[in-house]
């Protein structure tokens, strides 16, 4: 088991401005076998589970590719949450407090969550868009980690156009240089995709998403016209905790 060390950003703390307050946290999890029926559960009730959360923004439940990958096989046991809050404090209660969080922690082997404050988001997810609420990492002295979401509805009637080129782009994410987390996700099967990548700078996270097969995917998706919506938002991770494909975080 190996461990990657991710303390809250110094840079992200001094980069603070009068943008916005919205703290996102993405959970991941994987589901202890005796509790999948319940995870499952779960991600059929969708966003809905974390009603009556404090702060609460937007949320989603997610499942995963197999071993928490990229691809149309599914996992029985990797998922996750993606939510917004209103403010850090709210984020931090959800993070400390929630009974959702705790039931996760209960039935999961492995467990992970990350909080994070984005610093350029465009398009939607669901008719919602993210308010950056820090400055951009570019001005910082040294690498600064980042952190990535990407998700998309495709149209059914491009879907295996898209699926022809996804497997190669997404296939080399987890090996690209510099990435230090890369979680395949899903809303539903087949046309609603996300994926989530944390990297050890800006450098690399672009160097990846402006060559080889992930470029030549963006450019497809763009010409052919293969996403109803879509939304791409770059983030400052302020912390992370757990454990996600035998890596230990913290």
């Amino acid at each position: 088991m190996s461990a990657v060390s991710l303390q809250p950003d110094a840079h992200a703390a001094a980069s603070s401005v009068a943008l916005g307050e919205e703290v996102a946290v993405v959970l991941l999890a994987q589901i202890d076998r005796p509790s999948r029926l319940w995870g499952w559960w779960r991600i059929a009730r969708g966003g809905r589970s974390l009603l009556g959360e404090p702060g609460l923004r937007f949320a989603k439940a997610l499942g995963s590719g197999h071993e928490g990958g990229f691809g149309l096989r599914p996992s029985g046991s990797r998922q996750g949450l993606f939510a917004v809050f209103e403010s850090e404090a709210a984020a931090d209660l959800f993070l400390q407090e929630s009974v959702t969080l705790r039931r996760f922690r209960a039935r999961s082997v492995e467990l992970c969550t990350v909080k994070l404050r984005a610093w350029s988001c465009r398009g939607r997810w669901s008719g919602h868009s993210l308010q950056p609420s820090v400055l951009g990492p570019e001005a910082a002295d040294g690498p600064v980690r980042v952190a990535a979401l990407t998700r998309a509805s495709i149209h059914p009637l491009r879907a295996l156009a898209f699926w022809r080129k996804a497997p190669s782009a997404e296939a080399s994410l987890e090996r690209a240089p510099g990435c230090l987390l890369a979680a395949g996700l899903g809303e539903a099967p087949v046309l609603r995709q996300a994926t989530f990548s944390i990297w050890d700078s800006v450098a690399a996270m672009d160097a990846y998403s402006r060559s080889g097969a992930h470029l030549a995917a963006i450019q497809a998706a763009h010409r052919e016209g293969y996403f109803s919506e879509s939304m791409f938002v770059r983030f400052l991770p302020l912390s992370i905790q757990g454990r996600w494909k035998g890596v230990v975080y913290g």
